[in-house]
């Protein structure tokens, strides 16, 4: 059996931490991540969520534990650029990684900049543009796009990296439920070919469509299982200060005036059958 792509052992973060008033924010997370995984991360404000993300790509590095990718230890300045073409990190708001005035070049930017020969480089963006439809828009100033296709644009500037792990920080908050549903797909096409993909999310239905679900609270992992068992600990979760999905939210529902519907349904689809 292949070793984990990410390894987590006990790893705590604290901010400040020789200041007179540190502020802790992961504590002794212990935690695998499998090769072409989907693993979405839910938690309140303030759980630990985007400590961790910026801990599997060493934008931070752990207080104590350790963290590791293909078995590097993310501590090791000798790996850090390894570690960055391994794990691409998508944040909250698009335009704050968008650096081109067009959109082509705007993926090219990451890869060439790793010294990616001029032929692969025009092949990257043409693959990270279809990946994520963005075909059509090429050669658009990236303003003029809506702002789904501006957050695909920031995964597609990721992805020409050709990173083995997609690591996204909230980033559908800022959309429309429209814009959710595109990014969300292309998400599930890229794990379909293989790339890892952990979603940082407070939204509950995108958790559900998840190989796996972990849910923070105070920088521990309080809750982990796959969506279903998860959402199944209604009670557990609202102590969390988390909501069920709406289609589990609908099926409890039903189930209080009709007791024979299923409690265990996630998704809409589900529901509905």
């Amino acid at each position: 059996m292949a070793a984990p792509i990410i390894r987590l052992e006990n790893v705590a973060y604290t901010y400040a931490a020789n200041s007179p008033r540190p502020t802790p924010a992961l504590q002794g997370v212990t935690l695998t991540v499998e090769a072409g995984e989907y693993l979405a991360i839910i938690g309140h404000n303030g759980s630990g969520k985007s400590t961790l993300a910026r801990l599997l790509n060493g934008l931070l590095r752990p207080t104590t534990g350790r963290v590791l990718v293909n078995g590097w230890d993310t501590r090791d300045p000798a790996r850090t650029l390894e570690l960055r073409r391994t794990v691409g990190l998508v944040f909250q708001d698009p335009d704050s990684q968008i650096v081109a005035t067009v959109v082509e070049e705007d993926v090219a930017f990451g890869p060439e900049n790793l010294g990616v020969p001029e032929g692969e480089l025009a092949e990257r963006v043409s693959w990270a543009l279809g990946l994520l439809d963005l075909l059509p828009y090429r050669h658009r100033p990236p303003h003029l796009l809506s702002a789904g296709q501006r957050q695909r644009l920031a995964v597609a500037g990721v992805m020409a990296m050709r990173p083995q792990v997609l690591v996204l920080d909230e980033a559908t908050a800022m959309l429309d439920p429209a814009g959710r549903r595109e990014l969300l797909a292309a998400l599930r096409r890229l794990c379909d070919q293989g790339v890892t993909v952990i979603l940082i999310t407070h939204f509950m239905e995108e958790a559900a469509e998840a190989d796996r679900v972990i849910v923070l609270e105070d920088g521990r992992i309080a809750l982990e299982g796959t969506p279903r068992q998860v959402f199944a600990q209604a009670e557990r979760l609202q102590q969390l200060g988390l909501d069920l999905p709406p289609a589990a939210a609908l099926a409890q529902a039903i189930h209080e005036k009709y007791p024979p519907f299923p409690t265990d349904r996630i998704s809409t689809a589900e529901v509905v059958e």
